[in-house]
């Protein structure tokens, strides 16, 4: 079965750091784009960052210059780096898997909480 497991979440100050991971397996990690996405309470989910199987990336303009993607095909991992984090960074972040980035096929983890707090 298919499964997509996020962790590094947690509570961390503004201007901290966190590093999230997504570890998964059921699939041929390499063939599919993999990506960030977070939910804040009453908000709607939003793209925080992606990269194609080819190692693109994009990310959210709200995120650019602090947060990192990355993936490491060996390890089926993918990550995501999050410097200089600020109190609208808090949500729930979920982990992606997109066949070829085709947008079908996709692959949600369970989420990990992220929250930045003073």
């Amino acid at each position: 079965q298919v499964q997509l497991v996020e962790s590094g979440g947690g509570l961390v100050q503004p201007g901290g750091s966190l590093r999230l991971s997504c570890a998964a397996s059921g699939i041929t990690f390499s063939m599919y784009a993999m990506g960030w996405y977070r939910q804040a309470p009453g908000k709607q989910r939003e793209l925080v960052a992606v990269i194609s199987t080819a190692g693109s990336t994009n990310s959210a303009d709200s995120v650019k210059g602090r947060f990192t993607i990355s993936r490491d095909n060996a390890k089926n991992t993918v990550f995501l780096q999050m410097n200089s984090l600020k109190p609208e960074d808090t949500a729930l972040y979920y982990c992606n898997a997109d066949w070829m980035g085709w947008g079908r096929n996709a692959y949600w983890g369970q989420g990990t909480q992220v929250t930045v707090s003073s």
